[in-house]
């Protein structure tokens, strides 16, 4: 994997496509690019709550959150157009007040 700081607080993560999937727990629809947008949050329990959020909205969950292998706590949902949204909590990241992500 490859990260990438493109802005503020914004990072670019390229994967292999099947970690991807494999940690979404799903494949990619046809008709839906193989990415994921991911929304990182402060905390766990910052992650249950946009989940609950985005299905209050009409959104697809498409993986329970869990603890990650690598430390971190994820859940996904899918939008209206199939697209692929990782809700994240990662402890090894860290944005300072000029929007460098250290991971």
């Amino acid at each position: 994997m490859l990260f990438i700081q493109v802005n503020h607080g914004l990072v670019l993560s390229l994967w292999d496509a099947r970690q991807m999937q494999a940690e979404a727990g799903t494949s990619q629809p046809a008709g839906v690019p193989c990415i994921t947008l991911s929304h990182n949050v402060k905390s766990p329990q910052d992650v249950d709550r946009v989940l609950e959020e985005a299905a209050a909205a009409g959104a697809a969950i498409i993986a329970e959150p869990v603890t990650q292998p690598w430390g971190g706590y994820t859940g996904y949902f899918a939008d209206p157009d199939g697209f692929r949204w990782e809700v994240a909590y990662n402890p090894g990241w860290a944005v300072d007040d000029a929007g460098t992500v250290t991971v």
